[in-house]
């Protein structure tokens, strides 16, 4: 049997977070365009994704320019607010939904109006789980960095040098 270097995991990692940012691009390309066609732009509230893909993107360009902690801090940073997004516009749509359905009937007992709130088309409440997400994504791309990876744990049943 072939004994691989001790490098060699370090590089599939490295092409493995390559993949993970081009998926990312690829999802921010994506939603943006989705959310310009949308014009998911009419009111303040829903500027909050395309700000944010703007922000992410500015990071993505500074990590790859720099490579430096603050610029991976700064992506660890959008990408949370991605996340936080995410819940928060999950949040929103739910509300807006509910609230046009009590307008079409008032009476609506809460299991059927959970259920139309949830099958409805306009605002999709499951929609901004995209945010989410592409969020948790980039934490992954983030917190792969070699600078998280410095201290490897034993394999199991192995005591390490420090007990």
């Amino acid at each position: 049997m072939e004994l691989q270097r001790p490098d060699a995991g370090a590089g599939r990692i490295e092409q493995l977070r390559g993949w993970l940012l081009a998926v990312l691009a690829l999802g921010l390309a994506g939603t943006v365009t989705e959310l310009v066609l949308l014009e998911h732009y009419e009111q303040p509230l829903q500027f909050v994704p395309l700000v944010l893909i703007v922000a992410a993107a500015a990071a993505i360009v500074w990590h790859l320019a720099r490579h430096d902690g603050t610029s991976l801090r700064s992506l660890q940073i959008v990408m949370g607010l991605f996340v936080l997004a995410g819940f928060i516009g999950i949040a929103a749509h739910f509300v807006g939904s509910a609230e046009f359905q009590l307008e079409l009937d008032p009476s609506m007992d809460t299991w059927t109006l959970l259920d139309k709130v949830m099958r409805a088309k306009a605002p999709p409440v499951l929609a901004p789980g995209m945010m989410l997400q592409l969020g948790l994504l980039g934490l992954a791309y983030a917190y792969s960095d070699r600078r998280y990876r410095t201290a490897v744990p034993p394999p199991l049943g192995q005591k390490s040098e420090q007990e």
